[in-house]
């Protein structure tokens, strides 16, 4: 049987109940849900992860 891959992005983006922080806690949190998502995914390549946090929906940041 054939497995298909897919290349996948992950999109996070910042909750305001962070406040001012560098980074906020729900960032590191969905990088972490993601990641275990992903996890067991075989058929998926997470490919790239965009970060919404004090940006907008035009000038995001790349992390990879």
């Amino acid at each position: 049987m054939k497995t298909s891959l897919f290349h996948v992005a992950g999109y996070i983006r910042l909750s305001r109940e962070d406040g001012d922080k560098t980074e906020s806690d729900s960032i590191v949190n969905q990088k972490l849900l993601i990641g275990r998502y992903l996890q067991d995914k075989e058929d998926l390549f997470l490919y790239q992860t965009y970060i919404d946090d004090g940006y907008t929906g035009t000038n995001f940041a790349e992390v990879r």
